[in-house]
């Protein structure tokens, strides 16, 4: 196999630096969606503040971080009284390095002068803005309740707090043409964010979109246009200056998402709340899905754990070559080795050698990477790696 005696790499066996706290709630369920979210409850808001209370004073002390995220369900969505509650909590138990990167996903439609203000006060320094489209038709088709003027006065205001500014795109929706999508990438340029991540539409089990494929109400697009279309975003973005430096990910130069490196480079991380993912350690553990039982289990004195793995060293290994391979740079296969212990190419010969021989993985100056036929076709190459 190729193996040198090592348990996991350094960075997996450091404490983390780095925090992930998800917040359910969501005006609605879009019809995409197949993250841990409740709707239309905002009855249980308060009472879910206080189980994530429980939860962090499971930490034996405030924890420092680089890296803060909060994600979900959307963040933004509650009260402003609860938003800060939220943001007094996560910030009572994790407190920001010199230089450290804030980030909190938003909705348009949620962003409010006060709202901003709080983010703002509360030291988050990067808003990740779930926009998805400009086109009203296409944001109906994936039950938005945005508009166009509500990104638009989005953006401004996180701008008059300068707050950086990250806008998330979906490409490849039911009926949508090229030249919808070219005008969505125009808009979002238009307004100069920071970051921009461009998602083709994806068809989740547990989401309604994929109960609603499976009896042929919604047809995908096709993959020859999807292709055009994610061509055309890695054309058009580098053309104005950003760097694409993970599959679906584009920066402007010192903007790219630290947070979500740290995932890449299988980094440690602390996470609370429904859902909620965390590794410590080379150990994996993952709350319960259910924001009700979340709360139940910890309320009645128990652990909100509902699956856990300790990670071998060859399941590390290999998982370190997805996510390497989804970053643009590739893997570098000397530090692979230092990092992991294995020889790639001994571990991975097989699948190796035929994505190299189809096309789909260049090996340059001893680096691996995607070609630009694999970046098409990638989410497709991984399970290949994965299985032991």
């Amino acid at each position: 196999m190729g193996y040198r005696s090592v348990d996991l790499p350094e960075t997996a066996r450091e404490i983390p630096r780095a925090a992930y706290v998800h917040l359910p709630f969501c005006r609605q369920r879009c019809g995409y969606c197949n993250f841990t979210l409740i709707a239309n409850r905002d009855d249980l808001i308060e009472q879910y503040l206080i189980a994530l209370d429980t939860e962090l004073r499971s930490f034996d002390h405030c924890r420092p971080v680089d890296t803060l995220f909060i994600g979900g369900g959307t963040p933004t969505y509650p009260a402003p009284d609860k938003l800060e509650h939220l943001l007094d909590l996560v910030n009572g138990w994790f407190s920001l390095n010199s230089g450290a990167e804030y980030s909190v996903e938003a909705n348009p439609c949620d962003i409010t002068e006060s709202k901003v203000a709080i983010l703002s006060a509360a030291g988050v320094t990067r808003v990740s803005l779930g926009a998805q489209s400009f086109n009203q038709k296409k944001l109906r088709a994936l039950d938005r309740s945005h508009t166009e003027k509500d990104i638009v006065n989005a953006v401004n205001l996180l701008r008059k707090y300068r707050l950086h500014v990250s806008i998330d795109l979906i490409f490849g929706v039911p009926n949508e043409t090229l030249e919808v999508w070219e005008a969505d990438l125009e808009k979002a340029i238009q307004l100069a964010p920071d970051h921009l991540s461009t998602y083709g539409l994806t068809y989740e089990k547990g989401a309604f979109f994929y109960s609603q494929m499976l009896r042929g109400k919604l047809t995908p697009l096709g993959e020859d246009l999807e292709l055009q279309m994610y061509q055309h975003s890695i054309e058009t973005l580098k053309e104005f200056g950003f760097d694409h430096y993970e599959v679906s990910n584009f920066s402007r130069p010192g903007h790219r998402c630290r947070h979500n490196e740290g995932y890449w480079k299988l980094q440690g991380h602390f996470a609370v709340g429904a859902g909620a993912s965390r590794f410590v350690c080379g150990t994996r553990e993952t709350n319960h899905r259910s924001t009700t039982t979340y709360m139940k289990r910890l309320f009645a004195g128990e652990s909100p754990v509902a699956f856990r793995e300790h990670l071998s060293a060859e399941a590390t290994a290999r998982e370190t070559v997805v996510f390497g391979l989804r970053q643009i740079d590739g893997i570098a296969i000397s530090d692979f080795y230092e990092s992991t212990g294995f020889d790639i190419f001994k571990l991975l010969k097989k699948p190796l050698d035929r994505f190299i021989d189809q096309g789909f993985l260049s090996l340059e100056n001893n680096r691996l990477r995607l070609t630009q036929k694999g970046l098409y076709v990638s989410d497709s190459l991984w399970p290949d790696f994965l299985i032991e």
